[in-house]
């Protein structure tokens, strides 16, 4: 079986001020990179065989972090790219509610019907996901792979592994530097973790905001 890592990127500026970021490449802060220095450390007993990140600093700087302890070049996999939220980019979380308002409230009842102005679809960004890993996993059968990705891609890769549509997008939590696993049996994903972030414990760190 082949097991899957799946970590979403440390804390960004832009996270921290609830702005969309989507594929602007926004880097990791002070606390981001702690968080990308712990999970790397709760990490480093673990067999990985090999790192691939979104091509994003901030995805690929949390990459770095984990692969580090296990002498792993991380390799960009552009499948794994940041949902891109066209217009809505650079733009606060207020200003959006207040601009797009339709728009917005249709994201929060109904995402997978949205299509961002000048930008994708979940279900564009389900299939270039999905084609990644399953490029990965026939790529390194029977191996452990660290994947680094988003909120959104992790989001609609986890609905896809467990069975669910897009439309449950608003039920899947991801905190910055959260761990999942899967095993890939060959014929269907099992589930192992999701949302592990048990490396955080020792963090100052406020509620969760799903941002």
């Amino acid at each position: 079986m082949t097991q899957i890592l799946l970590v979403r990127h440390g804390q960004t500026p832009w996270n921290k001020d609830k702005i969309f970021r989507g594929s602007k490449d926004i880097p990791l802060n002070d606390q981001g990179r702690e968080e990308a220095r712990l999970a790397g450390e709760w990490l480093q007993g673990e067999v990985i065989h090999a790192a691939y990140t979104s091509p994003l600093s901030r995805s690929r700087d949390t990459a770095q972090a984990i692969a580090q302890h296990h002498g792993l070049e991380v390799k960009d996999l552009p499948g794994l790219s940041d949902l891109c939220y066209g217009d809505w980019e650079g733009l606060p979380l207020t200003e959006v509610k207040v601009k797009y308002a339709d728009l917005y409230r249709q994201w929060e009842t109904a995402p997978h019907l949205v299509r961002f102005p000048g930008g994708e679809t979940l279900a564009e960004l389900r299939g270039r996901a999905l084609s990644a890993v399953i490029e990965v996993v026939n790529r390194h059968p029977g191996q452990s792979v660290l994947l680094s990705a988003h909120r959104a891609v992790n989001k609609v890769l986890i609905a896809a592994f467990i069975g669910l549509d897009d439309s449950h997008f608003w039920r899947i939590g991801q905190d910055t530097t959260a761990i999942n696993r899967f095993l890939w049996t060959g014929t269907t994903w099992q589930i192992m973790a999701l949302n592990d972030t048990g490396h955080l414990r020792g963090m100052a760190r406020g509620a969760y905001v799903d941002f």
